[in-house]
């Protein structure tokens, strides 16, 4: 009875360990299962931002001169409104030309050629704000406009009063056998970037005009453009909703402050 007794404690003893080691082995494998299918947490990555572009539109081009400023710089403009440059984006390019002939009979002919172009950039994450993309353009057209092929007698100096940053280029260029002076001025409004070229020669035997000359009438000119294109509802001409900010005395996408009008009406 004695024996009995112990070896039936000996078997439930046994049969007691593999069911505590089944039970261990199962609480274990569902701990991995939880672990294998909780999903990880994404970690979130702030998006790059840059300052919003000051202005979001360009004026009419052939508009940003008045009509006596056309009359005085070419005489006898055929299209005393001007032409405007072909652009598949007038919110961004816009340009207008003047040309033409005054005949002074015996003492020879004068001929003037002026033309604008306004460039304007948005600001964009991946290429940076619109002033800084609308700088980096600012140096190519003033390098462009002194290595003017056959230019001759290439001067470059600053131009104040023209927003951010001006600069104008004087020169000579022989052209069919003529001698033109060439005055560009290039300038910086924000996001806006203005390039101005003025140029002319005598026929006949009337004196070409003094580079000198033209380069004062060229900033004139200038200014009056920048003025135009920064103005409160400057944009509005071509399809622009204008500036997002008031353009003629307001803060610049870098902290600093502009006041166009006054630099026009200071020239």
């Amino acid at each position: 009875m004695h024996r009995s007794a112990t070896r039936l404690t000996r078997i439930l003893a046994c049969a007691v360990v593999p069911v505590m080691l089944v039970v261990a082995g199962c609480s274990s494998g569902s701990d991995s299962k939880d672990d294998a299918e909780a999903p990880a947490t994404p970690s979130v990555k702030a998006s790059p931002t840059v300052a919003p572009a000051k202005y979001s539109g360009l004026p009419d081009a052939c508009k940003t001169l008045a009509s006596k400023t056309v009359r005085s710089l070419v005489p006898e403009a055929k299209s005393k409104g001007g032409t405007a440059g072909k652009s598949s984006d007038t919110d961004s390019r816009a340009s207008c030309s003047w040309n033409g002939l005054d005949d002074k009979g015996v003492d020879g002919s004068q001929y003037r050629w002026l033309d604008i172009s306004l460039v304007r950039y948005d600001s964009d994450a991946a290429l940076g704000t619109g002033a800084s993309r609308a700088g980096d353009y600012y140096k190519k057209a003033v390098d462009g406009a002194k290595g003017t092929e056959g230019a001759k007698d290439v001067k470059a100096e600053p131009a104040s009063g023209l927003g951010n940053e001006g600069t104008q280029i004087t020169y000579t260029l022989k052209k069919s056998g003529e001698n033109f002076s060439y005055a560009t001025v290039v300038a910086r409004a924000e996001n806006i970037v203005m390039t101005l070229t003025y140029n002319g020669t005598g026929y006949a035997g009337a004196k070409d005009p003094s580079v000198g000359d033209l380069s004062k009438e060229a900033v004139k000119a200038a200014k009056e453009a920048v003025t135009a294109a920064t103005s409160d509802g400057g944009g509005s001409g071509a399809g622009g909703s204008g500036p997002s900010a008031s353009a003629s005395k307001g803060a610049s996408e870098d902290g600093t402050t502009n006041d166009f009008s006054k630099d026009s009406k200071e020239s």
